[in-house]
């Protein structure tokens, strides 16, 4: 998975950086700034909550999948946006693997 993450941040930087904002999705987003990547941030959470309700009654996970992705890949773009990466949050996990949820969260709060 590290690989796809990686690899995912290597385009979006790229197109960060040197795309046509006309042929590139992701240079339109960055173009148009902070608060339109995270309407689509926040567009994406809305979707994948109403999904996740879907998939509890239905008992199928495709949707809830997909918007998942959509809402980790907007995710991506806005940490690009702002100079991070996947593989800082993939560090920060590794940093609170083994702590209890419990203890990073009252660690947080001081």
């Amino acid at each position: 998975m590290s690989d796809v993450l990686q690899q995912l941040d290597a385009v979006l930087e790229s197109r960060k950086n040197s795309s046509d904002a006309t042929q590139s999705y992701v240079a339109s987003l960055h173009s148009k700034g902070l608060n339109k990547i995270l309407e689509k941030v926040g567009e994406e959470a809305t979707e994948t909550i109403l999904a996740a309700k879907d998939a509890q009654s239905s008992g199928e996970n495709g949707d809830l999948i997909g918007e998942t992705a959509d809402l980790w890949f907007h995710s991506l773009v806005m940490l690009s946006h702002l100079g991070a990466d996947s593989q800082d949050v993939v560090r920060e996990l590794g940093r609170r693997f083994g702590l209890s949820g419990l203890e990073e969260k009252a660690a947080r709060s001081k």
